[in-house]
This record gives C-alpha cells, sequence and structure tokens, in this order.
C-alpha cells in the first residue's frame, strides 16, 4: 500500500482504531476524526495520531490535504452526509470501507474470521490468545481491547495466520477470504440494514462461501442456515455440549468451571476457562477448535484457555467481592442479555442480580422490545435507561418505556443515565450488572467508587 497518509473517519470506533494502530506502526501518518474523546482515541492520539473532534473541512490536518498520498477510511456507521467525508469523496481521494480495507491487508495471510450475532468478540480474543501462547503464534485484528495484553491489535513477524472478528453489520464480512470461519449464532438483528429475518440469515449463508478451498467451517450446532461451502472445505459443528467438538464431565463450584473437550480425535481433559461463566464454556469449545485445526497442542490450549483474561466490556469483572459484585458486559441483543443473565445466575445462584439496561439503537428496540423483556424478566431488579441513539434519529412512539412495561421483574425502574449513580447510592445490590453497547461504560468509573464507597469502605 503505497499512501503515506492514512485518514479515519470514525478513528474511535474499536475495529477502526485497531487499523489505525496497526499503520501506526508501520510508520504511516494517522489521523482521523470522531464524535466525542474516549480513553482509546486519547490513546492513539498518544501513539502518535491526529484526532479532531469536530466534523469541519477546517479541522482537517495538512498531511491529509494531499489526495494522491492520502488513504481515507470509513466506517458505515458515519452517516453520508458527513462533511468531511463528503469533501474527501467530491475531491477524488481514494475512499473505502474500513471492511474492506481489512479485507485487503489479510487477504494474503490465512485468516480465521469469527462471525456471529453475538459471541464473536470473545471467541476471536480466545482464539488470538490461544495462538499467541502458543508455538503458532499469530496477528489480530479484534473488536474489544484484550486484557492480557490491553491492545485490540496483535502483530507477529512469524505467523502466517491473521484472527479478525468478522463483522455483519452492513454486510462488512463479505469482503473476507477465510481459511478457517466460525459462526457462533445467526440471531436475526441489524434489520434497519436486512430488512428479514431471511436476508440477514442469507449473508452468513454468503460468508460461508467465502471460505478458500481446503479450508474449514467451524459452525454451532442448530443454527438455523444452510452453509454455501465448496466441495473441499471441512465442516465441524460444536456446541456445549453436542457436535464433533464439545464439552462433557463439566463441574462448578468455587468460582471454577472445569470440563473436558471432546473433539474428534482425542479428549483434553481438565479445562478451566480464565473467565468463569457458563457461556465460556462452549466460547471455549469455538475457540479451541480453531487452534487445534492450526496445530496448537493440548496442552497448549488447556494452559491459555486457563490463563485468558477476556475482552474488555466482556463480562469483564469491576469488583469480586463477598460483599458486592460489580460486572459490566456489552450485551445489546436479546439473546446476548439471555445467555449473559442465566451465566451470572447460575454463578451466584444465592445471590440477588441487578442489571441495568442501556437499549442500542431506536430500530433494535423497535423490532425486539418483546424479547428484550423476556430476556430482562429473567432479573431479579432492572434498571432502565434511556435509548442510546448510535447513528439513529429518534422513531415516533419507540422509547425504552416500550420495553419497560412489558417487563415482569419483581422491582424495575426507568432511570435518566445522569440520575443512576444517586439511585444506585439508595439501592441494595449484591451483584450488579451493566449491559450496552452505547456509552454506558463511561459510568463505570463512577459506578465502580459508589459501590466500593457503600460495600467496600467499612460503612456498610
Amino acid at each position: 500500500m503505497n499512501y503515506e497518509s492514512i485518514y479515519f473517519v470514525g478513528i474511535g470506533g474499536i475495529g477502526m482504531s485497531n487499523l489505525a494502530r496497526y499503520f501506526l506502526l508501520k510508520g504511516k501518518r494517522v489521523g482521523g476524526y470522531d464524535r466525542v474523546e474516549t480513553a482509546l482515541t486519547r490513546s492513539l492520539q498518544e501513539e502518535g495520531a491526529l484526532i479532531h473532534y469536530e466534523d469541519n473541512i477546517r479541522f482537517i490536518p495538512a498531511p491529509f490535504l494531499n489526495k494522491e498520498k492520502t488513504l481515507v477510511v470509513y466506517t458505515p456507521a458515519v452517516p453520508a452526509s458527513h462533511s468531511e467525508l463528503l469533501y474527501f469523496r467530491e475531491n477524488g481521494y481514494a475512499v473505502m470501507k474500513r471492511a474492506q480495507l481489512l479485507g485487503e491487508i489479510t487477504a494474503t495471510s490465512d485468516a480465521i474470521c469469527v462471525a456471529g450475532t453475538h459471541g464473536k468478540t470473545t471467541v476471536s480474543s480466545m482464539i488470538a490468545h490461544l495462538l499467541r501462547q502458543s508455538t503458532v503464534d499469530c496477528n489480530a485484528f479484534l473488536g474489544g481491547i484484550l486484557k492480557n495484553y490491553n491492545n485490540n491489535l496483535l502483530l507477529s513477524e512469524k505467523s502466517h495466520i491473521t484472527v479478525i472478528e468478522a463483522d455483519e453489520y452492513d454486510r462488512s464480512f463479505h469482503w473476507l477470504t477465510p481459511w478457517i470461519a466460525v459462526v457462533t449464532s445467526a440471531d436475526p438483528d441489524h434489520l434497519d440494514i436486512y430488512g428479514t429475518e431471511e436476508a440477514y440469515r442469507e449473508s452468513f449463508e454468503k460468508f460461508t462461501s467465502l471460505i478458500r478451498p481446503e479450508g474449514h467451517l467451524i459452525m454451532k450446532k442448530g443454527i438455523p442456515m444452510t452453509p454455501r461451502t465448496g466441495e473441499t472445505v471441512k465442516i465441524w459443528s460444536y456446541s456445549e455440549t453436542e457436535g464433533d467438538f464439545h464439552a462433557e464431565n463439566i463441574r462448578i463450584g468455587n468460582g471454577e468451571i472445569v470440563f473436558d473437550l471432546v473433539t474428534p480425535s482425542e479428549v483434553i481433559r481438565n479445562i478451566s476457562p480464565g473467565v468463569p461463566v457458563m457461556i465460556n464454556i462452549e466460547n471455549s469449545v469455538a475457540a479451541a477448535a480453531a487452534a487445534l485445526l492450526c496445530g496448537v497442542t493440548p496442552d497448549e490450549i488447556r494452559e491459555a484457555l486457563h490463563t485468558f483474561r477476556g475482552a474488555g466490556r466482556r463480562f469483564d469483572f469491576h469488583i469480586k467481592s463477598d460483599r458486592v459484585v460489580f460486572i459490566d458486559d456489552y450485551a445489546h441483543h436479546p439473546r446476548e442479555l439471555s445467555a449473559a443473565i442465566q451465566s451470572i445466575k447460575a454463578l451466584y445462584a444465592d445471590k440477588s442480580v441487578t442489571a441495568v439496561f442501556q437499549p442500542h439503537l431506536y430500530s433494535r428496540t423497535r423490532d425486539f422490545a418483546k424479547e428484550f423483556a423476556e430476556s430482562l424478566s429473567l432479573l431479579d431488579d432492572v434498571i432502565l435507561l434511556d435509548i442510546y441513539p448510535a447513528r439513529e434519529e429518534p422513531i415516533e412512539g419507540v422509547t425504552s418505556r416500550i420495553i419497560f412495561d412489558k417487563i415482569t421483574s419483581p422491582q424495575k425502574v426507568l432511570c435518566a443515565k445522569q440520575e443512576l449513580t444517586g439511585l444506585l447510592k439508595e439501592k441494595d445490590v449484591e451483584v450488579l450488572v451493566t449491559f450496552g453497547a452505547g456509552d454506558i461504560d463511561r459510568l463505570l468509573p463512577e459506578i465502580e467508587q459508589v459501590l466500593k464507597e457503600k460495600y467496600l469502605s467499612g460503612t456498610k
């Protein structure tokens, strides 16, 4: 790639930021725009990126105004009316979607692409860690900050393998050419893009058709889709308790989960995931299946799964004490919420579970209000925030109330985001979980401080 400068419109997105880091490490000049300053954008600035936070072409740094030497990369979450993006397009710059650029970077490597409505960040992060801790090694472009490395980008000078989180939003994953594809789930989502559940699942079927000859598809057993793989692609099934790869002899207690991994050739005994929640049994099975196909040994898999600390905002424990537990999780789809809540309630069966949920997108709230309410009704206590709009304009009649009215939990309350910490000061909690893909993560330090002062300072 001959461009000297790479400009990212939406540089603070988790998927954009790992590409920005990649080009910084390659010695390119990197800059970009984002709506708000975050810990991620500050980190990129410390690494050398030139970033501003107002959509105004006057703030585009001079080095990026040379169109022959500048590549512009954008995320579909940025509206087409964005003035900087319009400027670049109208003035003949090379403009490329993030997914297209990622596809070009990884086309010459052995790509392990993890797709799914949910589970893809954790599974891709696990695979990256398994490979990194083995003699195989890997490169990785991840959709979360991997806590073992405090990064969402891993680079290797010796490995030909690249692990990629394959995003289905805007059909982004159709730019990829997997050697190994993992499909964790295909529950309908992004219906503002796809229109129908059938079109959504069809996009996953197309994704499987992109697997290169002699490649592999690792697919969760029971997903309602028909793969379109070529004749030489090997299909493997997995789940928690069934499939070519699955767990058996599951033991739960003392804050640990231990199981034996059944593979087509052997049983790997006494695997204990480093993040011991029920959903990570199945995630570990999928990750181990991919790692075994890459040549990672059973002993390396057992050790690496035990040392895996998780990705940020995926079952992220902020407080873990006898007095109070505080977990943050990115779940923003009804099936994700159900799986997460069930895992937490299994882990803390003798405690009351309170959750704060921030719905993400008006369209998703409208399309799945009933399903969100059913998932949240599994909780003992629900605190429901206003909808985080992200890229969307309001939809008439769509507010958090359409979820709230259907929730059957014994305790529930609607709460404005700015009033949350005040509410938590007054509310008794044993296990608190924050859910959502919006900006709820910016409240985590305040929430953690409230809980520490209330339960861990000797005042209660």
